[in-house]
């Protein structure tokens, strides 16, 4: 054989080696994680986007608190609002479509069918605001220092084993582990960060430099702790893609700072403030019979999505005894007294949470299904025996605030684990039991006070502290508390963020957000079928399965939910209407009715 012909074979065999190492997938212009995207390459916009919508006008966002950071992605300080207006990402997420992403930054992206690694091509016209080119350098930068800065990126991506960048505009990540089907997608979340900034500076610190921005706003005007200001970018490369088309109206968005949610809500009817989310039931039902609403300026709607309402809970730090015992847990659930505090504080206007999936397919209901049993019988004997035979349910009161029944069964759990009442404490081995509720929001001291009395019924000294938001997230980030309120936000495609909520890795790692602390092999068993369910069948079974055991094992207290979202905002903004399935899009694909083309 000539040597030039064995040269043409070694080059042959080269190339067959980089094909089957990047996957025999086209590139396209989606990825989905089951079955095809709905919109075909070369689409002309979201369907649920209006592509007429005027460009122009400003948007005022009431923030509580302060901030001290314009750096998002660092544990420290507290970052400013809006940040993500900065920050374009690989792909853009559908608010139509479950699981789909498509092009943004990166053109094109193939995957093999193992789901080994993930390909991407950045379109090549891609810049930072400050002229720079988006390149695949960028991108790879990008995820290392995301890992090495924020605890929760390191969970996220930990399975991403190796960065190669193939060219100016092509990056290949490959992966520890096969068949993760989420993992191109949540690839496809990456913010990309402009690597010619942070170097020399630290993604773990908090700044007050701007950075070069990557997406469609960039930071106009900074006030330290009051005020911050975002611009369109007029010449953002990506704002004529199919992706942007109806998005990113408004030429400002200004996110104005308030010391607490009374001023904020204040601001809002004095027309000082533009758009609200309303969390406040006491708000909703007593505080808007106001001129403006009654001359239609300003609005007041509900919306409702199917994406579900995740899981809102008090959630005990199990890291801490008497939390770690599940019968305590069980038991300050049956002393919660939810029918009494829908009806006398928030008017009626909520539902009990049965679910950490709670109003979507993903949430457990009535015994185990045949799929939902091939997972959790080889798991029999070490999770609880209720979930082969007993559907969860809530403790239900009748409202009348005499819950004596509940504190029966309460006492009955406590006794159980040794404890009880002595000099009118619930005592074991000569100590008492004591709590403290860590609670950053003033407006659950209502809520947690009626609770408290109940708890007090029971031998137990509970006590409530309100702390600020920069102590309150330095307690956080270390685990130091008893019981706190958070949230649980579950998309409909479950999948790495699940690690960080529930694995037994994610316990004792800083800043993370298993903050209930919990070590259960059998829950990082079940998280792990989750993240790689082959189907969404198998997806479905896996979540209702892990659903089951976390409740359970009574790990929080769960709280209330509304089926829809409560809207207030003046007249001088609108919204495609219908809506997209699964978000409020705000602000990206509102407008402002002043606004010019």
């Amino acid at each position: 054989m000539s040597s030039l012909r064995r040269f043409a074979l070694l080059c042959a065999v080269i190339v067959l080696v980089d094909v089957q190492a990047a996957g025999a997938q086209t590139p396209t212009h989606a990825l989905s994680m089951f079955g095809a995207p709905a919109l075909a390459e070369g689409f002309a916009h979201y369907p649920y986007v209006n592509p007429d919508a005027p460009k122009g006008g400003g948007i005022r966002i009431a923030a509580i608190g302060g901030f001290d950071n314009l750096n998002a992605f660092t544990i420290k300080g507290n970052p400013a609002q809006g940040l993500g207006l900065t920050h374009a990402t690989l792909m853009d997420s559908s608010l139509d479509e479950v699981g789909v992403a498509y092009g943004l930054a990166a053109s094109h992206a193939a995957h093999p069918e193992d789901f080994s690694s993930v390909t991407f091509t950045l379109d090549p016209r891609a810049r930072f605001d400050d002229g720079h080119p988006m390149t695949a350098d960028d991108v790879g930068f990008s995820l290392a220092a995301l890992r090495d800065a924020h605890p929760f990126y390191r969970a996220y991506y930990a399975d991403v084993a190796q960065t190669e960048i193939l060219s100016e505009h092509k990056i290949r990540f490959v992966f520890a582990t096969t068949g993760n089907r989420e993992l191109p997608l949540i690839l496809g979340q990456l913010p990309i960060l402009p690597k010619h900034f942070w170097t020399g500076r630290s993604l773990k610190e908090t700044t007050l430099d701007i950075a070069p921005a990557s997406g469609p706003y960039r930071i106009a005007a900074v006030e330290a702790g009051r005020s911050i200001a975002y611009e369109r970018v007029p010449d953002y490369w990506a704002r004529d893609l199919n992706v942007n088309v109806g998005r990113h109206n408004f030429d400002t968005l200004r996110y104005v700072y308030f010391g607490d949610d009374t001023i904020a809500f204040e601001a809002l009817k004095a027309g000082d403030v533009d758009f609200r989310l309303e969390y406040s039931s006491r708000l909703w039902a007593t505080g808007y019979d106001t001129p403006a609403i009654a001359a239609g300026k300003l609005k007041r709607e509900t919306l409702a999505f199917e994406t579900g309402s995740g899981m809102q809970a008090f959630v005990f730090n199990m890291r801490r005894a008497p939390f770690d015992s599940r019968n305590v847990r069980a038991a300050l659930n049956w002393a919660y007294d939810f029918e009494w505090t829908n009806k006398n504080l928030f008017y009626g206007q909520y539902r009990r949470t049965g679910s950490f999936f709670e109003g979507s397919e993903l949430a457990a209901h009535g015994l185990p299904s045949d799929d939902e049993l091939a997972l959790l019988a080889p798991l029999r004997g070490r999770i609880p025996d209720a979930v082969f035979d007993t559907a969860y349910a809530n403790p239900i009161t009748d409202a009348s605030g005499s819950n004596r029944a509940h504190l029966r069964k309460a006492r009955a759990l406590l006794e159980a684990d040794g404890w009880r009442i002595i000099d009118g404490k619930l005592q074991r081995d000569g100590k008492a039991l004591t709590m403290e509720f860590l609670i950053v929001l003033p407006a659950f001291e209502r809520i947690v006070a009626p609770f408290i009395r109940n708890l007090e019924k029971l031998g137990i000294d509970a006590k409530m502290r309100i702390v600020d938001a920069s102590q309150y997230q330095n307690r956080l980030t270390d685990y130091d508390f008893d019981v706190i309120v958070a949230s649980f936000p579950q998309s409909l495609s479950p999948g790495n963020e699940q690690r960080d909520y529930w694995s037994s890795a994610a316990a004792d790692r800083a800043g993370g957000r298993n903050y209930a602390g919990i070590k259960d092999k059998a829950v990082d068993a079940l998280v792990e079928k989750l993240i790689f369910a082959p189907t969404r069948a198998a997806q479905i079974a896996a979540a209702r399965a892990l659903d089951r055991v976390l409740l359970a094992n009574h790990y929080v207290l769960p709280q209330w939910h509304t089926p829809h979202e409560r809207l207030a905002y003046w007249n001088r903004l609108e919204r495609p209407d219908p809506m997209p399935r699964y978000n409020l899009g705000f602000p990206s694909i509102w407008w402002h009715a002043g606004g010019e083309r």
